[in-house]
């Protein structure tokens, strides 16, 4: 009983973990950011309509993750600096660095925090 319960504690979604969301982000840029960079030919995402990309994980309910990337927290600290390189950030990601900036990236986390 006790450890089903610290289980379901570690998997509770973004409206149950304040850690989850990203206060100074801007989601509607985070979308407009998203589709310049093209981010939707990897990844499929809401609000995104094209392209629908299935090479890495479609991006949908990201603030109930618990993990991103190869097992990383799914945390802004985290995902913030994932975003921007992250073979840097998790050696071995076959996500490219992405050119975008860290406000762009904070804004990109804020809109898929949002989903």
């Amino acid at each position: 009983m006790i450890l089903t319960t610290l289980a379901l504690a570690a998997c509770s979604g973004a409206a149950d973990n304040p850690a989850r969301t990203v206060p100074a982000g801007d989601p509607q840029h985070g979308l407009e950011v998203m589709n310049r960079v093209g981010c939707g030919s990897c990844h499929a995402i809401p609000g995104v309509d094209w392209p629908e990309g299935q090479v890495g994980p479609p991006l949908n309910a990201m603030g109930r993750r618990a993990l991103i990337g190869s097992g990383l927290p799914n945390r802004p600290e985290t995902l913030i600096p994932y975003l921007i390189d992250a073979p840097s950030v998790d050696e071995g990601s076959p996500m490219p660095p992405m050119p975008i900036t860290e406000e762009e990236a904070r804004d990109i986390a804020a809109y898929l925090y949002g989903l």
